[in-house]
């Protein structure tokens, strides 16, 4: 077995609900807190204290409206609505820690990467370089018609104009300023060397970026670059631009070919093997005794809402499913996008025959990731053998119940990792460190600020 470090982020969004359905009427959640910066202030410090390496902030720009064909259970059930904008509370959360990083998920199929790029360095800039960016085409209708687009792209074409988005921002960020192009000289009244700032002159199929950037250049430059993205065309882009892989599935044999495919292409680009980092989502359930996890667990069970299990199994494949019986197999349900999904579902236990039903418990609180149940030695062996099998640097880790889910994994799983060697020395313990570090520095080691020189976007130029 490797004995690599593991690193953690906690998955959240700013909403009542994320990819648990119904967990947010437990007595002891406080999701309803989501909106005050007290929870947001308090979870960081708890969060890098413990040593996890960043908060991996979920967003979407639409409502799930698939199911029934309209919002109303998406709102009733709180499935990712009501959301806010994930930005608001970055520069909160770094005034109060110095190491955590915090990876934000932004469109770039509605955002202008000129007006975007100024946003993540003023980010950057103020979290002191702990910024990273979850990129995403989004895959909402209800996006698409509130943001003034009416028709999404199709797919490909989603993934085409993001390629154009990256290269824009990377010539903003990394190519517009030269790394002494600010010199603050009082005496000879020179703030910027105008010689040492460039205009981009980009004339593309999608965007036109004639002059220079703005921003002077932030710590990072580059925020840390996360991509999720599972179709072959997903999979293309990760490899090109991604330095985070965000990976899900049922099983670690399911994720092992997409790791070593994403890795494999990277390589074939001329990156190094280890340029992208693995992530797998996973929901803990833990206590001090299996037995006493087993219960937790049960009672959660009890919260599990099916409708609101339906609205996020719905949305993503845009498949309406309340017209289907609850036990009717998968299988027997019309649909690509429903065909899709039980394949996704029939990869955890292929001789089992899945329902929507079936469907609903097991997403009712982890979403299409798995939960863990058991003590902190139990949870850790089992994260152990997910990264074991599937080539895995680390986990974004779903809550349940907020903040009570990531207290529990502080207080059972935490110790156990670090005590096996998988987590670096808590912050303020012997052989610990409690100065400040970037995000890339927390995933890649020390003096690892910025872009990796094998990058390619290295090779573009102004």
């Amino acid at each position: 077995m490797t004995d690599r470090l593991l690193h953690l982020n906690a998955f959240e969004n700013f909403s009542p609900g994320n990819i648990s359905s119904g967990l947010w009427r437990h007595p002891s959640d406080r999701s309803s807190e989501y909106k005050t910066l007290r929870y947001w202030t308090s979870l960081a410090r708890d969060l890098e204290h413990a040593g996890f390496d960043g908060i991996f902030m979920a967003d979407i720009l639409g409502m799930l409206d698939s199911y029934r064909g309209g919002p109303d259970d998406a709102l009733r059930t709180a499935s990712q609505v009501p959301i806010d904008d994930p930005v608001a509370v970055v520069s909160a959360m770094a005034a109060v820690t110095e190491r955590l990083g915090f990876a934000i998920t932004v469109s770039t199929s509605y955002e202008h990467p000129f007006l975007f790029a100024r946003t993540m360095t003023s980010l950057d800039h103020l979290s002191e370089g702990r910024v990273g960016w979850n990129i995403v085409t989004s895959f909402l209708d209800s996006a698409a018609r509130n943001l003034g687009a009416g028709e999404q792209l199709v797919h490909d074409q989603r993934y085409d104009r993001a390629d154009e988005f990256l290269e824009v921002t990377h010539k903003l960020w990394e190519l517009s300023w030269d790394d002494d192009a600010v010199r603050v000289d009082k005496q000879a009244g020179v703030y910027v060397d105008p010689a040492k700032v460039h205009p981009l002159r980009h004339d593309g199929r999608w965007y036109q970026v004639p002059d220079a950037f703005i921003a002077e250049p932030s710590p990072q430059r580059t925020p840390v670059l996360f991509q999720a993205g599972s179709s072959s065309r997903g999979q293309r882009f990760a490899a090109e631009h991604a330095e985070g892989l965000f990976v899900h599935g049922t099983r670690p044999e399911v994720l092992a070919p997409i790791v070593a495919g994403a890795r494999d292409a990277a390589v074939a680009l001329g990156r190094a093997r280890d340029s992208i980092k693995a992530f797998a989502v996973a929901t803990i359930v833990t206590g001090e005794t299996d037995e006493i996890a087993e219960a937790k667990y049960r009672d959660l069970l009890d919260y599990i809402d099916y409708d609101g299990a339906m609205v996020q199994f719905a949305g993503p494949v845009g498949v309406d499913l309340s017209t289907y019986d609850p036990d009717v197999p998968l299988a027997d349900i019309e649909s690509n996008g429903a065909q899709f999904s039980a394949r996704f579902f029939a990869s955890a236990d292929p001789d089992r025959v899945w329902t929507l039903r079936e469907v609903a418990h097991y997403m009712g609180v982890g979403g299409m990731g798995p939960t863990i149940v058991g003590s902190g030695a139990t949870v850790a062996d089992e994260l152990e053998r997910w990264a074991e099998v599937a080539d895995l640097d680390g986990f974004n880790l779903a809550y349940a119940v907020r903040p009570g889910t990531y207290e529990d994994i502080v207080r059972h799983v935490v110790p156990e990792l670090r005590r096996r060697g998988r987590l670096r020395p808590a912050p303020d313990a012997a052989g610990g460190s409690r100065t400040r570090s970037t995000f890339r520095e927390n995933l890649f080691g020390a003096g690892a600020t910025r872009l990796a020189a094998d990058h390619p976007h290295w090779r573009l130029s102004l």
